[in-house]
């Protein structure tokens, strides 16, 4: 397996912790984001969309970071981290959404703004931030894991943007159970940290 991806990309780092988490064998390919190697025709013959991850493994290609997910489960055969069962499948899909929905437009866009300069309005997507913050810290104060009884591709796609949160502007101080979830995601055997900026509140 070949992972294209961007060290500083939390949607990569979601694809290369979970092939991690699973002990898969697979080589790390770093895009140059920088130099626009992602919109060069022979990247985009990987993913016409021009962004990072691409897995591709053995021919067969896969973009977008949850759907890499879901295809190294099944590819596996863990059900533990993609289960069969029609209430529990619902569950993860349910936190797959929120990670390209709330988090994209939340946390995600908070740190594009200070790591890579992108245009949004700051008090925008930290006020959208927070409340996802919110929602999660409930969910949390009584559950170990978002969507079962332990963890599911579902923590491994919420995890990145949130542990990095603090380097868009977005204070986790008020929320001791998502941070208790961070430190149980780093505990998994096989875990791989996301790279840290010193952006944000992560610079002082």
């Amino acid at each position: 397996m070949k992972l294209y991806h961007h060290p500083l990309s939390g949607h990569a780092h979601r694809a290369r912790l979970f092939l991690s988490l699973l002990e898969l064998p697979h080589d790390l390919i770093e895009v140059d984001l920088a130099s626009g190697a992602h919109k060069k025709p022979e990247f985009l013959s990987l993913n016409s969309f021009g962004q990072v991850p691409v897995l591709d493994d053995d021919g067969v290609v896969v973009t977008d970071s949850n759907a890499i997910l879901v295809y190294l489960a099944k590819k596996a055969g863990r059900t533990d981290w993609l289960p069969e069962e029609p209430a529990a499948a619902a569950a993860v899909q349910r936190w797959l959404s929120v990670a390209a929905g709330e988090i994209a437009y939340g946390p995600a866009a908070a740190r594009l703004i200070t790591v890579f300069g992108a245009k949004f309005n700051p008090e925008e997507v930290i006020g959208r931030a927070h409340t996802l913050l919110g929602r999660l810290e409930s969910r949390l104060g009584d559950h170990d894991w978002l969507a079962g009884e332990g963890p599911t591709i579902a923590d491994v796609a919420i995890y990145s943007y949130i542990a990095r949160a603090p380097e868009g502007n977005v204070d986790l101080g008020a929320y001791p159970a998502v941070n208790s979830f961070l430190r149980r995601v780093e505990a998994l055997p096989g875990f791989v940290p996301f790279a840290e900026t010193r952006a944000g509140l992560a610079a002082a």
